[in-house]
């Protein structure tokens, strides 16, 4: 026989303890005892329902992590915060410490620690690392650095404490190889278009006035290119001057191409790829960024008003403007000579003789007897004595005559390198060479 109470569908029935019935169920009871199926049913299914949403619940938490919970220390707020400054100089150093909160004492004290590995003028770069924990912000750190990378580290304790350590400068040499044409104007304001150091330009210039008078063998459209050593800094910034190492020139009808070599680590020299070098007598010209104004031969003068023999070359230039002995030797003149001017002769090795006039003024220790070589400084271009402005009147003197300074063919004068001084300029060289290959572009 069916049990009636585990038949059902009422789980409150279901918990009921259950115990045989004494006597049959009469088909009454029966039916109404299925009348109320369809509501204890319906209380199943809520049942089971509520059932299913405390078992979608997360657990609770146990009564030791409750404890644990409530004991957790707080996350540590971090108080430190840096600061970058891009100073003019040292001297700002403090000011800006100021600004950033220290006290007066402070700054100082830091600003005095940092100055002995600063220069005192030059761009430098700060990094303050303060604390703000207390409110009013504390130093703990400092980095200073250099345009050369140099600099110092200063580290302050909590009790005051300044601790320093200098960082030593970190730089490289990169060869920078610039290419360019000749505009219509002048070699200076080529080069400055094609990117090259304002500083070099006078140099190869210079480098090259064996090879070329940039007054008139050079024209629009001439190419020219230049490799220099730059030293940078771990940004790759450039730092310092740039040293010359290469310069060439194409024109219409020749072209030349030189290497700076020290043969005996001191002076200069300029070569070809060969190892000969390019120094010859006379420099071509014996000024920079000059313009002939006046050729050699016979003219009507500006300011006597009659035919007369120009008996040398006018370079025009601005009043300043360096002039430079065409080649070695002593100065037989350096003074003040009615329409000439501020005069310097000099006598060359060879016998030949350069007039230099209407200078504004000598250069530092020049003077009758002093032995000069070729390229030094010897004075500035001016309009002193008998002249219509500012220009130099160059002159060459060859037993006694002058000479067209343009039409002298002089012979090479300098050295052919060999042995150990050839191996060395072969393997400078190179190197420029191929740094010039990989800047073709």
């Amino acid at each position: 026989m069916r049990n009636p109470v585990i038949d059902s569908y009422d789980p409150h029935v279901w918990a009921r303890s259950w115990s045989p019935p004494a006597a049959p169920v009469s088909m009454a009871d029966r039916r109404a005892h299925w009348r109320i199926v369809p509501l204890g049913l319906a209380a199943g299914v809520l049942a089971l329902g509520g059932v299913a949403a405390w078992l979608s619940r997360p657990p609770a938490p146990s009564q030791g992590a409750v404890a644990q919970g409530a004991g957790a220390a707080a996350p540590v707020r971090n108080t430190q915060v840096r600061r970058t400054l891009v100073l003019s100089g040292a001297a700002d150093l403090r000011g800006a410490m100021q600004s950033a909160g220290l006290s007066a004492e402070v700054a100082g004290a830091v600003a005095a620690a940092a100055a002995p590995s600063l220069p005192p003028q030059g761009e430098i770069r700060a990094i303050l690392t303060l604390d703000t924990a207390t409110g009013a912000p504390q130093l703990r750190r400092l980095e200073v650095s250099n345009a050369d990378s140099s600099g110092v580290i200063i580290n302050r304790s909590a009790e005051g404490r300044i601790t320093t350590s200098a960082v030593a400068r970190q730089l490289q040499t990169r060869i920078v190889v610039r290419h360019g044409t000749m505009d219509g104007d002048s070699f200076y304001s080529s080069a400055i278009a094609a990117g090259i150091p304002n500083d070099l330009i006078p140099r190869i210039a210079k480098a090259l006035a064996f090879d070329f008078d940039f007054q008139r063998e050079v024209a629009a459209g001439d190419a020219f290119e230049a490799a220099y050593a730059q030293p940078v800094n771990a940004s790759g910034d450039g730092v310092g001057a740039p040293t010359l190492l290469y310069a060439a020139l194409t024109t219409g009808t020749k072209s030349a191409a030189v290497y700076r070599f020290d043969v005996d680590g001191k002076t200069e020299g300029w070569f070809d790829a060969s190892g000969r070098s390019t120094a010859r007598a006379l420099m071509r010209t014996p000024v920079d960024g000059a313009r002939v104004s006046s050729s050699f031969g016979m003219r009507l003068h500006p300011v006597l008003g009659f035919m007369k023999l120009h008996g040398g070359i006018d370079f025009a230039a601005p009043t300043g403007t360096p002039i430079y002995a065409s080649g070695n030797g002593t100065i037989e003149w350096a003074a003040m000579k009615g329409p000439n001017g501020n005069l310097v002769i000099l006598r060359h090795d060879n016998g030949w003789e350069t007039y230099y006039l209407h200078l504004n003024r000598f250069a530092a220790g020049v003077a009758a007897g002093v032995r000069v070589s070729q390229g030094q400084q010897i004075g500035e271009v001016g309009t002193t004595g008998r002249s219509t402005g500012p220009h130099l009147h160059y002159e060459v003197h060859i037993d006694g005559e002058k000479v067209d300074p343009l039409s002298v063919r002089s012979d090479e004068t300098g050295q052919t390198l060999s042995g150990e001084a050839l191996l060395r300029f072969e393997k400078l060289r190179d190197q420029i060479d191929v740094s010039r290959a990989g800047q073709s572009g």
